[in-house]
């Protein structure tokens, strides 16, 4: 399986590297759960957006 994917139709822009984006999503949903345990769900739903943001970006490609 590749480890890189495209980012749509632009050329301009690189490859993902979807080991790295996998490692981001982990990094953000650790994030998130801090904050949701600290009791800012504003602060955690970010970080909850960012780490959906990473999980597109490991399975851009795949289905």
């Amino acid at each position: 399986m590749r480890n890189f994917s495209t980012r749509g139709n632009r050329p301009d822009q690189p490859p993902v590297d979807r080991n790295a984006a996998k490692a981001q999503r982990q990094h953000y949903l650790k994030l998130a759960d801090a904050q949701s345990a600290a009791g800012d769900q504003v602060a955690a739903e970010n970080y909850y957006q960012h780490a959906e943001h990473f999980l597109r970006c490991t399975t851009e490609g795949t289905r």
